[in-house]
């Protein structure tokens, strides 16, 4: 597409704001401006904010082809009429300072309208007037959150924001309570009973959702017999009930330190529904006949029932598995057995995949502990352990197999889907690589994901690992879900779906809606184009509310890490240089806090931002900063309502 021919032309689209005050247009049909967002400067975004559907009219693109940009004509509708923020008060007027990073506008509260709101409230304030030229947002104060210094109020502040919630409405917590009858003797005749089996949960120490249980044993022909277990949670919610609305809504549990956001009821999520240890649970089963090569060669999909042997927790294993410890072999004596042919499995599993180019990014995750009152007093690296690493593999095995099972049976059905990089994104990693002295085999076009996993085999215990992995996995695609199945790049494989957490994921929920009406009886025209419409809602609903958990998790970690800094103002940090950028470079110290160390506060030499090489570079010294070099800093300033850190350089 020439895109000088798009200037002038009118599309809609929704705006994607950034606290800079800049903003993209995503267009309604990207097909009219050949797959482009459409780039707003913040003098042509006028009224509009985040998340609007506006018009926008295309002024230019840029030389190179890669870029469009216009400006704001009209707001066509509103994402909101509420702003969640902090209140402040001077002289007679309050202010409202936006919990959104997206929102960048102070909604101004005339006296009349604080409504009770004092310095440091969480609050809700309702836009009545919104911004224009030399006239800012207005409000008045709706609703109080939270007091000023009341424990977990920033974070449920933010929930707000992303409109969530903890609670549910009333029809549905009562649906749920109807639903959660205790498993019957008439139910438990018409499924496979495997209550008699040596069935483990492994799960965190805190978690009380548990949704998966693994049961193993060792066949005649040198095979060996997996068998997942699911919660059968479909059993408990009926199709098109208030409860499966708001389950489909919701799309997915979300995790925010010391508060939940359960896609269930906590009767179902957390009773009925959860393989708690000796209590008759239903499931929905994959039992899979495994080479010592790896390779599945039979399975079974089929309705059961369980009896939990043990509630198993991740560290415990680990160390059962990897030290031996004295008191935990003691304590798990009669399953032992069990667990080491789990973990021996569990790297047959591993191997075999990472021989097919599955990728496997190990990043440190951020382990952020609260006091009683939600202030963090430690921050640490949550590391993945032989048993959390046993446990993955069964799931990804499982997933592979139904997809798969279930695309021959051309049923209707939904699947998680990973894209290949884009060739641009690719090219970028080749260039970024080539500055290391590294390179990836095969063309920019026909990547493979081998390829890409002999790269990170070789950056392995190096000291450029945890920037290769980072800078690869931000060239990666974000997966999806889709009624059409596409492969997943990231695990190289042609099939695969979300089956086995069907607690906290609607997809794996409307999957074991499909699998036991399948196994049941045949499937008519009518149903199956009933159920084709519901599995497109479904798929398109969920990636959209993945994206949003995603984002409001990313938040709320940023939130409390920047409040954990601000009380260590001055100390000193060994860190790694992750990001690069025109106004600096971001360094990430070992506990996987991030902070930037601006430009300007480089002094000894005015520095150019080389995008190509990934580097900032001295004019006059020469000296550059590259990522992935190592870097000493100090924790220089902290804004916690803009979750942002800065270093200096020592």
């Amino acid at each position: 597409m020439n895109m000088n021919k798009l200037k002038g032309r009118k599309i809609k689209g929704i705006l994607s704001k950034h606290r800079k005050g800049f903003g993209f247009v995503i267009p309604e049909d990207k097909e009219e401006t050949g797959g482009f967002d459409v780039f707003i400067p913040p003098d042509e975004i006028r009224s509009a904010m985040d998340k609007d559907q506006v018009t926008v009219t295309i002024l230019s693109s840029e030389k190179d082809g890669r870029r469009l940009e216009g400006r704001i004509d009209n707001v066509l509708a509103r994402s909101a009429t509420e702003v969640v923020g902090t209140f402040s008060a001077m002289r007679g007027v309050g202010y409202v300072v936006p919990e959104s990073s997206r929102l960048v506008e102070e909604v101004m509260i005339q006296k009349k309208d604080f409504n009770g709101a004092k310095n440091g409230d969480k609050v809700v304030a309702k836009i009545t007037k919104w911004p224009s030229r030399g006239h800012r947002t207005e409000g008045r104060i709706v609703e109080i959150l939270s007091k000023q210094g009341e424990a977990l109020g920033d974070i449920k502040a933010l929930v707000r924001t992303f409109q969530l919630s903890e609670t549910f409405p009333q029809k549905v917590e009562k649906e749920a309570e109807y639903a959660a009858l205790p498993v019957t003797e008439e139910e438990i005749k018409q499924r496979e009973d495997l209550r008699q089996e040596i069935v483990l949960t492994i799960d965190g120490a805190d978690s009380k959702d548990l949704d998966d249980a693994i049961s193993i044993k060792r066949l005649e022909n040198g095979n060996v017999r997996l068998g997942v277990h699911i919660a059968d949670v479909s059993h408990y919610i009926k199709e098109g009930g208030a409860l499966d609305k708001e389950a489909m809504n919701r799309g997915t549990s979300v995790y925010l330190l010391d508060i939940v956001l359960p896609m269930l009821p906590k009767v179902l999520s957390n009773g009925i529904c959860s393989l708690n240890p000796r209590a008759d649970r239903l499931t929905l089963s994959v039992s899979m006949d495994i080479t010592p090569a790896g390779e599945v060669v039979e399975h079974r999909i089929f309705e059961s029932v369980i009896r939990s042997t043990e509630r198993l927790v991740y560290s415990d294993v680990s160390d059962l598995l990897e030290e031996g410890t004295p008191a935990l072999m003691e304590k798990y004596q009669r399953i032992h057995p069990e667990l080491k042919m789990m973990q021996e499995l569990a790297q047959i599993l591993r191997t075999r995949r990472q021989a097919r180019g599955s990728l496997d990014f190990d990043f440190d995750e951020a382990h952020i502990i609260l006091d009683k009152g939600g202030i963090p007093v430690s921050v640490e690296t949550s590391e993945r352990r032989v048993a959390n690493r046993m446990i993955e593999e069964f799931m990804l095995v499982a997933n592979e197999t139904v997809a798969e099972h279930y695309f021959h049976l051309q049923l209707p059905f939904v699947y998680r889907i990973h894209e290949q990089p884009t060739l641009e994104r690719i090219d970028a990693f080749k260039r970024f690589l080539s500055t290391l002295g590294l390179r990836l085999k095969g063309s920019t076009e026909h990547v493979h994901p081998k390829a890409l996993n002999e790269v990170l085999a070789q950056v392995e215990g190096t000291e450029i690992e945890h920037v290769v992995n980072t800078v690869m996995l931000r060239s990666m695609k974000k997966a999806y879900y889709d009624t059409i199945c596409k492969g997943h790049f990231g695990l190289g494989v042609t099939y695969y779906c979300h089956f086995t957490s069907p607690i906290r994921r609607y997809p794996d929920l409307i999957i074991h809606r499909i699998i036991k009406e399948s196994l049941r009886q045949p499937m008519g025209e009518s149903r199956r184009k009933v159920l084709e419409s519901k599995t497109k809602e479904a798929a398109d609903i969920a990636s959209v509310t993945e994206r949003k958990a995603e984002e409001l998790e990313r938040e709320v970690e940023k939130l409390k890490k920047a409040e954990y800094m601000s009380y260590r103002l001055g100390e000193e940090f060994d860190g790694i240089i992750s990001g690069i950028a025109s106004f600096g470079f971001f360094a990430e110290i070992p506990n996987t806090i991030e902070g930037l160390v601006r430009v300007q506060s480089l002094t000894d030499d005015e520095y150019i931002y080389e995008q190509e090489l990934y580097r900032l570079y001295g004019k006059r010294t020469r000296k550059t900063y590259t990522l992935g070099d190592k870097v000493r800093v100090r924790a220089a300033a902290v804004d916690i309502a803009k979750r942002e850190i800065d270093f200096d350089l020592i």
